[in-house]
C-alpha cells in the first residue's frame, strides 16, 4: 500500500514520538506493533542501526511489503489493508534477521500472577517473573518480567538487541508495578541485563536480573536465560522417605563445606571442582565419613568470592563458579542416591550495593529501606532487605522455595538472624529506629521468619529450617502457632563459645573453668540445638581446631580427638567444618584447598578415623540420638568433679531400651579405678576410646567392664574405670 508518511504515525504526538525515541517511553506497544489506523492496520517497529525492514506474512512467508523509514533514527512503518500475523524480515549490516514482533503479542501474566505478587505470596516467583523460556501463541521465545514499580521505563538488553535499550522497551502492568515482554526466538543461554530509567529521567547502570536461575561466572555479571527443561530427578525414594520429624529425631551430623575450596586441582592452575567433580569425590567422601549432610556456604550468586558467597545478589541462581544449574541439581541428585541430605547457607539479612545488583533499583529503595538507619549495615556494608514490603517478603520466601522446591535440597541453614532481629543491632544509642511499640524487636522480621518457616514446612515437608541465632530470642524453634518463630534447629553458638573456650586453656587451669562444659546443659532444652563448629571458628586468626589446642604436639591431637568425641557425647546435632576433621594444621583458606597431604601422617589419618567412627556409633546408636532433643535422654552421670577436671554423661534410648555412658578426662593425667554410678548392672562395652592406637593414642583401654554393687553418684552400681589422658570413652550398657 502507498501510504504517506503522516498516515503511518497517525496519533502520536511529537513528544511521545521523540520519548520513543531517546528511551524514555513507559508504553511502548501504544506506538509500536499493529495498530489499526484508518480502516487499515499500521505497523511500527523500532530498531535503531537497521538498513531496511520487509513484512513477511506468517502463514506463506511472501513478503507483503517493505517498511518506509518513518523516522531516520531506526523507526520503520508499513501498512496492510487488513491484520494478519506477519514476521519481520531486518536487514542489519553484518547480516538477515527473520523474526516475529514482540511488539504484536497480548498480555503476558495474568491477573492472579500480578496479584499475588503484589500480596507477597506469589510463592513461585521463578516461574512468571525473570526471564522463562517459553512459546507465545505457538512461538518459542523468552519472556521477560521485571518488578520496577518507581521506572519511567524499563527495557531488556543483551546480546540479541546489542544491549541497546532502545530496542526493547516493556510493557508496564501498572497494578502490580511489574514490567513485561515476550522476545521470540530467543532461547536459553543468552545472556541479558534491565536497562532502566528512573522516574527522574536518569538511566541507570544496567540491572541484573533479581530473579534470575542462572549468571555469568564473577566477575562477569549478566543474568543468563536458564533452560525450562526439568530436571531428570532419580531421588524419588529419598524425596518420599522419613518425614522431617523422622530426620530431625534421627542422627544429623553435618559437614559443611566451602564448595570452591574443599579440593582444588594443583594440576589446572588451583582451581576450584565443579559440581559434577564435588559430586564424584565430595559425595563419596562424606559418605564414606559417615555424615548425613553436606551443608554448603552460600552458592547463590555472588560478586565477591572473598565473602564466601554470604553477599549473595542472585537469590535465585547458583553461581557460575561451578558449572550450570543443571550441574548444581545433579549435583543434590548424586548425593541423595548415596543418603546424603543437602543443606545450604541461605542469607536473608542482607544484600552488597553493587550498582547492576538491587540497590536503588529502579532508581528508589526498592528492596531496601531509605533510612540507613534502618537499611545500611555498617559492618558489613551492605543493604538491609525492606521486610514490612509485601513484594520484598514475597521475594525471599520464593527464593527460599526455589532451593527446596526446584533444586530438592533438603534444608536452609538461615544467616545471621540475630541482625534480623533486632533494629539496635550493632547500632549506638541514636542511629536505628524503634518499632511502633518503642521496642528494639523488628517485628516485621519475626513476622517474616513465622511466615517464611510456615510456607516451607506446608510446602516442603522433607526440608529442615536451621537458624544462625546468637542471642537467647525466645522461641526460635517453638511453632508459630506457640507464638516461637518456627524454625527446626538452632545453632547453639553458645555452647560452641564455651567448650572452645574451655578446650583452649591448659589443663592445669580447666579445673577453675569447670562450669564452662555444664552451663549449656542449663538451656539445652529450651530450644532444639546444632552444635557447631563451623568455618567461622576456623579463619581471621582465630587459628585451626588443632592449633587452638595447648600443649605439645602428642597433647594438641590428644585434646583434639577428646573434644569431638565429648561433642559427639554431648545432646544436640552436629556440624564440623572441612577440614577439621584432618586436624588441618592452618586455618581455612577461600583460595586454598584443605591440607589433605597432611594424611601422610598418622596423628591426623588417626583424627580422620575417629571422626568417621563417631559418625557411625552416633548413627546407629538410638541412645546417643533421642537425648538431642528430649531431656529424658540425657543425665549427667559426673558433672562435679572440676580437681580432676573429668565429666560423665549418660545417654538413653526412648524407653531406656538402650543406654551410653560418655566419660571425658580434660587432664593429661591418667585416672586408674575411677569409680562412676551407673543405672545398670551388667557388663558394660567401650565402644570407643579416643587413646586406641589407632586413633594415635597410648593405647589405654578398658574393653569391657562389669558393674560391681557400690553405690556411687546417687547409684546402686557403679564401674571402675581407667580413664586415659585427655581422651573421651564411650561404653555402651547392658540390654534391660
Amino acid at each position: 500500500m502507498n501510504v504517506e508518511r503522516s498516515e503511518l504515525l497517525a496519533g502520536i504526538g511529537h513528544d511521545a514520538l521523540w520519548a520513543l525515541i531517546e528511551g524514555r517511553h513507559g508504553d511502548p506497544f501504544s506506538i509500536l506493533g499493529p495498530h489499526e489506523s484508518g480502516g487499515m492496520t499500521v505497523v511500527r517497529v523500532y530498531l535503531p542501526g537497521a538498513e531496511a525492514v520487509d513484512l513477511i506474512e506468517a502463514a506463506s512467508g511472501r513478503v507483503v511489503t517493505p517498511f518506509s523509514i518513518a523516522h531516520p533514527s531506526g523507526l520503520f512503518a508499513a501498512a496492510t489493508a487488513a491484520r494478519m500475523g506477519y514476521r519481520l524480515r531486518i536487514q542489519w549490516p553484518d547480516g538477515e534477521q527473520v523474526t516475529e514482533d514482540p511488539y504484536s503479542f497480548g498480555l503476558l501474566l495474568g491477573e492472579l500472577d500480578l496479584h499475588l505478587i503484589s500480596e507477597g505470596t506469589h510463592y513461585s516467583l521463578s516461574r512468571t517473573l525473570g526471564a522463562v523460556a517459553m512459546s507465545v501463541d505457538g512461538v518459542a521465545g523468552v519472556r521477560f518480567a521485571v518488578w520496577a514499580p518507581n521506572a519511567r521505563r524499563v527495557s531488556v538488553v543483551g546480546d540479541f538487541n546489542a544491549w541497546d535499550g532502545r530496542r526493547n522497551p516493556m510493557r508496564l502492568r501498572q497494578s502490580a508495578g511489574v514490567w513485561e515482554l515476550f522476545v521470540p526466538r530467543l532461547a536459553p543461554g543468552e545472556r541479558y541485563k534491565f536497562e532502566i530509567v528512573d522516574a527522574h529521567g536518569t538511566c541507570l547502570p544496567q540491572k541484573a536480573d533479581p530473579v534470575a536461575r542462572a549468571s555469568e561466572a564473577a566477575p562477569s555479571t549478566a543474568s543468563i536465560v536458564a533452560s525450562s527443561t526439568p530436571f531428570r530427578w532419580t531421588d524419588d525414594a529419598w524425596m518420599r522417605g522419613r518425614s522431617r520429624q523422622e530426620r530431625l529425631e534421627g542422627a544429623i551430623s553435618v559437614y559443611e563445606v566451602h564448595a570452591g575450596s574443599w579440593l582444588r586441582d594443583q594440576k589446572d592452575g588451583n582451581r576450584s571442582l565443579d559440581w559434577v567433580e564435588l559430586s564424584q569425590r565430595l559425595v563419596p567422601y562424606a559418605r564414606e565419613m559417615g555424615f548425613t549432610h553436606i551443608e554448603l556456604l552460600p552458592i547463590m550468586e555472588h560478586p565477591f568470592g572473598g565473602s564466601w558467597g554470604y553477599q549473595p545478589l542472585g537469590l535465585f541462581a547458583p553461581t557460575g563458579r561451578y558449572g550450570t544449574p543443571e550441574d548444581f541439581a545433579y549435583f543434590v541428585d548424586r548425593c541423595h542416591g548415596a543418603g546424603i541430605g543437602v543443606i545450604l547457607d541461605w542469607v536473608p539479612a542482607h544484600f552488597p550495593t553493587d550498582v547492576w545488583g538491587l540497590a536503588r533499583f529502579d532508581g528508589t529503595a526498592l528492596y531496601e529501606h531509605e533510612d540507613p538507619r534502618e537499611g545500611f549495615h555498617r559492618d558489613w556494608n551492605t543493604l538491609i532487605y525492606n521486610l514490612g514490603r509485601n513484594e520484598v517478603k514475597g521475594f525471599l520466601i520464593a527464593s527460599a522455595l526455589e532451593w527446596l522446591e526446584r533444586y530438592h535440597v533438603d534444608g536452609l541453614r538461615v544467616d545471621a538472624v540475630a541482625s534480623m532481629l533486632y533494629r539496635d543491632y550493632s547500632r549506638n544509642a541514636g542511629d536505628w529506629i524503634p518499632n511502633q511499640y518503642g521496642g528494639r524487636e523488628n517485628l516485621e522480621a519475626v513476622e517474616f521468619f513465622k511466615h517464611l518457616n510456615s510456607i516451607i514446612h506446608e510446602r516442603c515437608p522433607h526440608a529442615i529450617t536451621v537458624a544462625e541465632e546468637s542471642t537467647a530470642w525466645p522461641g526460635v524453634t517453638k511453632p508459630p502457632t506457640e507464638g516461637g518463630l518456627g524454625f527446626d534447629i538452632k545453632w547453639n553458638m553458645g555452647w560452641m563459645h564455651d567448650s572452645l573456650s574451655y578446650i583452649e586453656k591448659d589443663p592445669v587451669y580447666r579445673s577453675y573453668h569447670h562450669g564452662t562444659m555444664t552451663f549449656g546443659m542449663i538451656y539445652a532444652y529450651s530450644e532444639r540445638f546444632m552444635l557447631p563448629i563451623s568455618h567461622d571458628e576456623v579463619v581471621y586468626g582465630k587459628g585451626s581446631l588443632l592449633t587452638k589446642m595447648p600443649g605439645d604436639d602428642w597433647q594438641k591431637f590428644a585434646n583434639l580427638r577428646s573434644y569431638l568425641a565429648f561433642m559427639w557425647g554431648h545432646p544436640g546435632k552436629k556440624l564440623l567444618f572441612m577440614g577439621s576433621e584432618v586436624a588441618q594444621p592452618g586455618e581455612w583458606n577461600h583460595d586454598a584447598s584443605v591440607s589433605w597431604d597432611v594424611l601422610d601422617r598418622p596423628a591426623h589419618v588417626g583424627i580422620q578415623r575417629l571422626v568417621k567412627d563417631l559418625n557411625g556409633l552416633y548413627g546407629e546408636e538410638a541412645a546417643l540420638q533421642f537425648g538431642d532433643f528430649h531431656p529424658e535422654g540425657f543425665e549427667w552421670a559426673t558433672a562435679d568433679d572440676s580437681v580432676n577436671s573429668v565429666l560423665g554423661m549418660l545417654r538413653y534410648a526412648p524407653d531406656h531400651s538402650s543406654s551410653v555412658l560418655v566419660v571425658a578426662n580434660f587432664t593429661p593425667v591418667p585416672r586408674y579405678g575411677y569409680r562412676i554410678g551407673v543405672p545398670r548392672d551388667g557388663v558394660w562395652i567401650e565402644r570407643i576410646t579416643t587413646d586406641a592406637p589407632e586413633y594415635g593414642g597410648s593405647g589405654l583401654v578398658n574393653g569391657a567392664v562389669s558393674s560391681e554393687p557400690i553405690p556411687a553418684h546417687g547409684r546402686p552400681v557403679s564401674l571402675s574405670l581407667a580413664l586415659p589422658p585427655l581422651a573421651t570413652v564411650f561404653l555402651m550398657g547392658p540390654s534391660p
